[in-house]
């Protein structure tokens, strides 16, 4: 497999196999199904992929690699160092099924259905069929989503507010909240397991919390507070951001607006109609 093709010679390996698919999806590291190796830009050294790049230097001297900016690569079948192409200019395989000239990255594994999104600037996965681009949001969303979000300015060009991991090109799914705020999936699921239901950036509701609403409802009106507590208290809602004055309960207090829960304790608004948006007190909160 070492020596340079000619023209008329078999495009076929011995086995009957297409001499571009030989070693597919035989090849590689944790991170991705290729059969060649980067040479980092940075440091010169030999890595399966960037991933393991950063992830070796991350304990020492910390640096990652602009997938860009890669130039070369080592055929993996014929130790071939080269210039970035998808074939390998010696023994004529695909260094990598799908392969992006943009993004110098190469992958066997196209079950992932990869495709490179211009806006975004690097290759997405899940198809390109199943996914937008939200100008203002500034990232590749689910068509479910489209004209069915709440846009938030470069909301995915942010840190996960649980992991602090950089969002936007991460290797893990992401969740979009009802708020236009996101996070990791694994994040977010980690969240709601240790009973956290907001937001962490904008603490509106992150879930459906009608049924625990009525929950509440019924919990309440079966508590009913001694005569010493039985005084109004203003509070402001995280979820509407409007303003209610409501009776004290120790379980709770609720929007009057949107019947939310979510709540915390504010100072009377100028305008004792409820409609001005006071600033609230240091008063904790009453989030469920």
């Amino acid at each position: 497999m070492g020596g340079a093709r000619f023209p008329g010679e078999e495009d076929e390996a011995g086995d009957g196999v297409p001499l571009r698919d030989v070693g597919k999806m035989e090849h590689g590291c944790e991170h991705y199904r290729r059969r060649c190796k980067i040479v980092a830009p940075c440091c010169n050294e030999v890595f399966p992929c960037r991933h393991c790049h950063n992830e070796a230097t991350a304990s020492g001297d910390r640096h990652t690699i602009c997938r860009q900016d890669v130039e070369k690569v080592v055929c993996l079948l014929c130790d071939t160092k080269q210039p970035v192409s998808q074939v390998c200019i010696s023994c004529g395989v695909n260094m990598g099924e799908y392969f992006c000239d943009v993004c110098k990255f190469y992958d066997d594994d196209t079950e992932k259905g990869q495709f490179h999104c211009y806006d975004c600037g690097i290759c997405r996965v899940g198809g390109k069929e199943n996914y937008f681009h939200c100008t203002k949001c500034g990232s590749c969303y689910a068509v479910a989503l489209r004209d069915n979000h709440h846009c938030v300015e470069n909301s995915m060009r942010q840190n996960c507010p649980i992991c602090y991991e950089y969002l936007f090109d991460s290797l893990k799914g992401t969740r979009v909240l009802d708020c236009g705020h996101t996070m990791h999936m694994d994040c977010f699921s980690e969240m709601v397991h240790h009973n956290k239901y907001t937001c962490p950036i904008c603490s509106k509701t992150a879930l459906d919390m009608t049924h625990h609403w009525a929950l509440l409802d019924q919990e309440i009106e079966a508590t009913i507070m001694p005569p010493v507590y039985r005084y109004k208290v203003w509070v402001l809602c995280n979820d509407c951001n409007k303003v209610s004055e409501v009776n004290f309960h120790v379980i709770g207090h609720k929007c009057s607006h949107c019947n939310s829960y979510n709540t915390r304790s504010t100072s009377r608004p100028v305008d004792s109609s409820g409609s001005s948006s006071p600033s609230t007190s240091d008063s904790s909160e009453n989030n469920p």
